[in-house]
């Protein structure tokens, strides 16, 4: 099975669930998502590019570097409006990720809150309540020691990246949940009936809450600006709240580099602790896992962690400016009361996980080589302008269906340059192209012959230099096509049909020369023929005229005569028959 069917086959396996899609109105064929995604988790059909969901690590990174801003997160926004219309039977419950500080673009923190209760949630409350467990857990297990190497299981795309794969390093990934998952299960813990909602700025949360169970839907900070607006809550309009005292809890730092290193009391020895932000950092680290020793890895899929999201919604100064707000507001808290959370479990399996993807014989990856004029290893570019690394990475794409032949830009540009080629030279018409400063693009040998130019490298040069252009330059200064039934071309002394047509988007004149010589010279010939013929005719019917006049003169005469003859027999006939009585 291979091609388009192996990925039907495999997307009517899936569960249904999309997280995030392309718009197919706005690709357009430009292959920088395909580029940029890590783990290439971007098919394409019919020229539009489809998330592979069973390959797709949800980095969000193609969401960013779209030029057509194609991407589009699933919303579950309806869904949290459905569970808060409901909130009298069972009460709905925030866990809101600190990077909200500087995520979302409003001042206060305490407002944003302030909003999200006038929502209808009954309780908000930070996911560093979560964080705070799992670095706790974390000291445990690195003090009870067993780790070569130590890696934070906080980003749920670092750990599906992990999982899919470099399965080397999952014996390195700690057996702890994410934050959110640590701190849904202490609201469930805590309050059995409510539903959760999550909310961050991150998209592989998404799959993460929905695979959780227990979490009920999962909003981005667009997701909740939008509820906003729809709901007319305008959080800096709302009176700022009375603080209370906050709660001690350094694991407010998450969202930022080093933020999860920055969140133990105290760090363990034995460990040489490293932040590494940035899916092709992770992925750097991560292939070389096993040659490392003694590292604790703090790894976090967006460049500068969470406060670099893909759904967040981006301020002056950036996510750098937004790690500051974030810092700061974590060190705000540092004379209050230490964090209380209630016991939970803190243990998580990471599975190794496959995809379908099947590994195709040379035989088979040769051939898909060679459709795009691949013979040998030389003729391997490994370009990446389709997306992929090397020109076999490509090949087996094609042969798993996530890739057409096409993609192929060097192939494909050789081609119809070939094509291209072969019709302009091959086509019984001349044709010359030109821009629109009369330089010649290019020529066939059939133009070049009726516009008798005999030097064959005229092209980059001016067609003034080569040929009567007049008509061109016409066409030009009219800003119209022209088409010109017979033209005399002097320097060959032949006729031709022109058409001249301007290539306003290219800004090209293309030209197109039918030789008309021949034609020309027949019709003359014809017309001499006919000519002749009617001077002919015309002596031939003065002859014949004046031979009718001598015949009708003669006639004439004759019939005189005759009637003579007959009048003197008539008076001789009645002469002699009066004298007969």
């Amino acid at each position: 099975m291979s091609g388009n069917a192996a990925t039907a086959d495999r997307d009517n396996t899936m569960s249904g669930t999309v997280y995030l899609d392309f718009k197919n109105a706005k690709c357009k064929d430009c292959f920088r998502c395909l580029r940029e995604c890590p783990v290439k988790a971007i098919r394409y059909e019919n020229h539009q590019a489809k998330i592979i969901e069973q390959k797709c690590i949800l980095c969000g990174h193609c969401t960013h570097v779209c030029p057509q801003n194609a991407k589009q997160v699933h919303s579950e926004a309806d869904a949290v409006l459905d569970l808060l219309a409901a909130r009298e039977t069972r009460p709905v419950v925030v866990s809101l990720a600190p990077s909200f500080v500087s995520g979302l673009g409003i001042n206060d923190p305490e407002k944003v809150k302030a909003a999200l209760y006038a929502l209808g949630f009954a309780l908000v409350e930070e996911t560093a309540v979560g964080a705070k467990a799992v670095t706790d857990e974390y000291a445990k297990l690195l003090s009870a020691g067993g780790f070569k190497n130590f890696i934070t299981s906080a980003c749920p795309a670092v750990n599906r990246m992990i999982q899919l794969y470099y399965p080397a390093a999952l014996r390195y990934l700690a057996p702890v949940p994410s934050p959110m998952v640590a701190h849904a299960r202490m609201l469930k813990k805590r309050f059995p009936e409510a539903a959760i909602v999550f909310i961050g700025p991150c998209i592989a949360k998404k799959r993460e809450g929905h695979e959780s169970g227990i979490i009920d839907a999962v909003l981005t900070f667009e997701d909740l600006l939008g509820l906003f607006r729809l709901k007319n809550i305008d959080p800096e309009a709302l009176p700022s709240p009375a603080e209370g005292e906050r709660e001690l809890n350094r694991a407010r730092y998450y969202p930022v580099p080093s933020g999860i290193i920055k969140s133990f009391d105290e760090l363990p020895g034995g460990y040489e602790y490293v932040a590494v932000d940035g899916v092709d950092r992770c992925a750097e680290v991560l292939s070389e896992i096993d040659s490392l020793d003694g590292l604790f890895l703090e790894m976090n899929c967006c460049e500068y962690a969470c406060t670099g999201g893909p759904c967040r919604i981006a301020g002056k100064g950036g996510a750098v400016k937004g790690g500051e707000a974030v810092r700061k507001y974590a060190a705000t808290a540092a004379d209050g009361a230490p964090v209380t959370y209630p016991e939970v479990d803190l243990t998580e399996a990471h599975p190794r996980l496959m995809t379908d993807d099947f590994v195709p014989g040379e035989r088979d990856i040769r051939a898909v080589l060679e459709k795009t004029g691949k013979h040998s290893p030389e003729d391997e570019l490994n370009c990446g302008a389709c997306g992929y690394s090397t020109c076999r990475d490509k090949a087996i794409a094609v042969l798993n269906g996530y890739a057409d032949i096409e993609m192929c830009l060097p192939y494909m540009r050789s081609r119809a340059e070939s094509m291209s080629y072969e019709i302009i030279q091959n086509t019984p018409n001349g044709i010359v192209l030109m821009d629109n400063e009369f330089k010649i693009l290019d020529i066939n040998a059939r133009a070049m012959r009726i516009l008798g130019v005999t030097d064959h490298d005229i092209k980059g040069r001016t067609a003034f230099d080569c040929f009567d252009c007049e008509d061109f330059v016409a066409a030009l200064a009219m800003g119209k096509n022209i088409n010109k039934k017979k033209v005399f071309v002097r320097a060959t002394k032949r006729y031709m049909e022109l058409s001249v047509v301007l290539l306003d988007e290219h800004k090209v004149l293309f030209g197109v020369m039918k030789d008309i010589t021949d034609s020309v010279e027949y019709d003359e010939k014809l017309n001499a023929v006919k000519m002749e013929t009617l001077a002919t005719t015309d002596e031939v019917i003065k002859k014949q005229m004046r031979v009718a006049q001598e015949i009708a003169s003669l006639l004439g005469e004759t019939t005189a005569e005759t009637k003579v003859a007959l009048l003197k027999l008539k008076e001789t006939l009645q002469s002699r028959s009066e004298d007969e009585e």
